[in-house]
């Protein structure tokens, strides 16, 4: 834990974890150590914007809970807000962890859009990023992507990853046709048949 003059530092893992897999864990971890996080909370959305078929809220949530069991830095932290917006969110989240150091944790495919989120300068003023690198994509890509926002990150840290190559949706097709899939965790496999999903 950090020491009383030194400020603590908590990372924020936005998204829709339909299903969580072990490329969201691995970010989360390895992100932790490269940003000096004294933890990550995992923030599902109710409502993702542009996604119209996402699971239940409350089954994301407990497949989540079951893939950061292991894990005493990680934890769930759920909010009644139906999808994330700076204006309502941060303010929330800084109420919640008062003197805290907040960090979002990210892909690098979101940075592109960024710029078209409102209130985004909001956001990069008050708060830190870390990023996960895509294996497709590069620094340089994700340099310019930032150029072209109103404002620089407060602070960035870049995450190489080859974790997050793993998506969800490839796992829900796997579990939809009982196939076997790189990142798919057990602990969600059989919560996933358990209750039925994805099928």
């Amino acid at each position: 834990m950090p020491s009383e003059v030194e400020k603590a530092r908590v990372g924020i893992y936005a998204g829709t974890f339909d299903p969580v897999h072990a490329g969201h864990i691995a970010f989360a971890l390895q992100a932790r150590q490269a940003a000096r996080l004294d933890g990550v909370f995992f923030m599902p959305e109710r409502r993702p914007r542009g996604k119209k078929a996402v699971t239940h809220y409350a089954h994301r949530v407990a497949m989540i809970r079951r893939a950061i069991r292991p894990y005493a830095t990680l934890e769930v932290l759920e909010t009644s807000e139906k999808s994330f917006s700076t204006v309502r969110t941060l303010p929330h989240l800084k109420k919640q962890f008062p003197g805290t150091t907040l960090v979002f944790l990210c892909g690098s495919d979101v940075v592109a859009h960024m710029g078209t989120w409102p209130h985004i300068a909001q956001l990069l003023t008050e708060a830190e990023l870390c990023i996960g690198m895509r294996h497709s994509e590069t620094t340089g890509y994700v340099q310019q992507a930032l150029e072209k926002l109103p404002v620089s990150p407060r602070r960035l840290v870049l995450v190489e990853t080859s974790a997050l190559a793993v998506s969800s949706s490839q796992i829900r097709r796997a579990l939809r046709t009982n196939r076997g899939v790189h990142g798919l965790l057990e602990s969600v496999k059989r919560y996933a048949a358990q209750e039925w999903l994805y099928v």
